[in-house]
Order: structure tokens, then sequence, then C-alpha cells
């Protein structure tokens, strides 16, 4: 695959800048930012009153972006957060993969339709990789951030911290080519739920926490609990299950009781979206693994 000329990398970053996208230059046919690091910070230009990492150097300024790929045929960064973008990422199937897992396109569809939804027709570029990128419009006043997994095996979103890499850039393995010139359509609200963070479940995590528990097993409680309820489709079960078996050593020293690390995690379960009765049994039997396991041990 031939390189990609500047100017093509240029006009790409121009036409990011001309919708408002802000963009910064990432190294030749790589991801990574081509930007210095705090590290190697001079203290000039940009960074003269501190360091400005890639989100705060990204910019619509035309003169600086012509100045910026003058340089070199760097790809595109684009910033999502100030582009007040969301960007629904839908990676293929890995080698590593078991067999018969979704890639992301499938887990969208299927994510469609338990919603009762139709896949949004809206911008679409195809990644180098083969997967693709599904940009929205970020709501008004809301500030979300990146997620993995959330939404279902293989999706990504990038929003407030994080970015793609604009149609028109080149990996050694491909390039970014649009593939639905669609106008970005709002993100559906659905989906905004979807990925707005849970506050419910930090409330349950304070109240459940027994007078008597030591500082490190009312601290764990909380940790646990709280990742389990902000777990993403496709990792519900097993970190619910991986909390179950890390609280359940707490209970043969009396740190814990049963009842209250049970209700808790049935409780953020259920936050994250499992069934009543998929809490219980995997609570029950990750707890009875833990205290076998752990009875008679310091925790």
């Amino acid at each position: 695959m031939t390189h990609r000329a500047p100017s093509a990398l240029l006009c790409a970053a121009l036409q990011a800048a001309e919708r408002d996208w802000h963009v910064f230059p990432l190294r030749p046919r790589d991801k990574r930012p081509a930007l210095h690091g705090e590290t190697s910070c001079p203290a000039t230009g940009d960074c003269t009153s501190g360091h400005r990492k890639w989100e705060q150097r990204a910019t619509t300024d035309p003169d600086r972006i012509r100045k910026a790929w003058s340089t070199g045929a760097f790809n595109v960064g684009l910033a999502t957060g100030p582009s007040g973008l969301v960007v629904v990422d839908l990676d293929p199937v890995k080698a590593k993969d078991p067999k018969g897992t979704p890639d992301g396109v499938t887990s969208l569809q299927a994510l469609c339709e338990r919603a009762g939804q139709t896949v949004p027709a809206t911008y679409r570029t195809r990644t180098a990789s083969g997967g693709h990128h599904l940009y929205f419009t970020a709501p008004p006043g809301a500030r979300l951030g990146n997620s993995a997994g959330k939404l279902g095996t293989h999706i990504d979103t990038r929003a407030h911290g994080g970015y793609v890499l604009a149609p028109g850039s080149t990996l050694p393995h491909g390039t970014y080519d649009v593939v639905d010139p669609t106008e970005p359509v709002p993100l559906p609200e659905w989906l905004h739920i979807l990925l707005t963070p849970r506050q419910a479940s930090r409330g349950l995590m304070v109240a459940s926490v027994p007078v008597r528990a030591s500082r490190y097993a009312a601290a764990a409680l909380k940790a646990e609990t709280a990742a389990v309820a902000e777990a993403g489709e496709g990792s519900r079960n097993w970190t619910l299950i991986r909390a179950a078996r890390a609280l359940g050593r707490f209970i043969p020293s009396g740190d814990l009781d049963r009842s209250v690390v049970e209700e808790a995690l049935k409780s953020a379960g259920l936050a994250a979206g499992l069934r009543e009765n998929e809490c219980r049994k995997a609570v029950v039997s990750a707890l009875n693994w833990s205290v076998a396991n752990n009875f008679g041990r310091p925790a």
C-alpha cells in the first residue's frame, strides 16, 4: 500500500475542520499523537502557560492546520469531545476471540432489536481494520466519556477524552473511508441513557456498608459493587461473580455480613441490567465458593 500524500491528508484535516470538528496530527500511518508529551514539553507556543494535551490542542483553525500538516504526512486525529461528537466504534472479530464471538455490527443490531429500535442512519466510516465508526452529535449539556464494551461485545464509544481517526487517514493495513455521508444525527435518547453513568449505585454502596466492617472491607464492598453496577453488557455476569468471590472472603472473618453482601451485589447487578434470578444464582454460587475456600483464613 502506498503512503497517502501530505496534500491528501491536509485536505482531509481541512474538510473535518470545515464541519467544526477539532483535529490534531497523528504519526504517519499510525494511531498515536504526533505531539510532544508532558515530560518533553518545551513550554512554548500553545504550552507557554502549561502543558496542553492533544484534546486541548485540537483545532479548527485552517492556518494552524496547514502549518501542522506542512511538515509531514500526518494522519488526522479527530477529538470527539471538543467536536461535540459521540462516535460508536464497531470493531471486527479479532483472531484471539472465541469461536462464535459477534463483531460490533452484529452486537449493535442485537442491541437495537432488544430495545425495539432500528440501527440509526448517520455519518459512518469504515475503519482500516474493517470495522465501522458511527458519528452522532452529543446531547446538549451532556458530557459523556469513553466506554469499552458497555453497549455490547466489540462496541466502544468515544466522546470527551477520546479521539478517532478521521476519514482519509491510513494505517499499514488499510484506510479510513466514508461509507455513509449522511450528516451526523443526534445521539438517540435510548443510547444516551445506556451510556450515562448510573449514579444510584453510589448511594447504594454507602448505605450498605455495615458499621462493624473494617475500613478495608468497607472500601472493598463499595468498589466491587460499583464495578458491578457500571459493568457493560458482555462483562456483567463475570464482573458480578468476580466481585462476589472477592467479597466472600470477608464473611468468615466477620468483617461483612453475608446478607448485606448478597443484597448489595444483587442491587448492583440489577442496576447493571441483569435479571433478578441471574443475580441471585450467581451471587449465591460465587459466595459459597469463596466462603468454602477462605474459611479460617484472615481477610
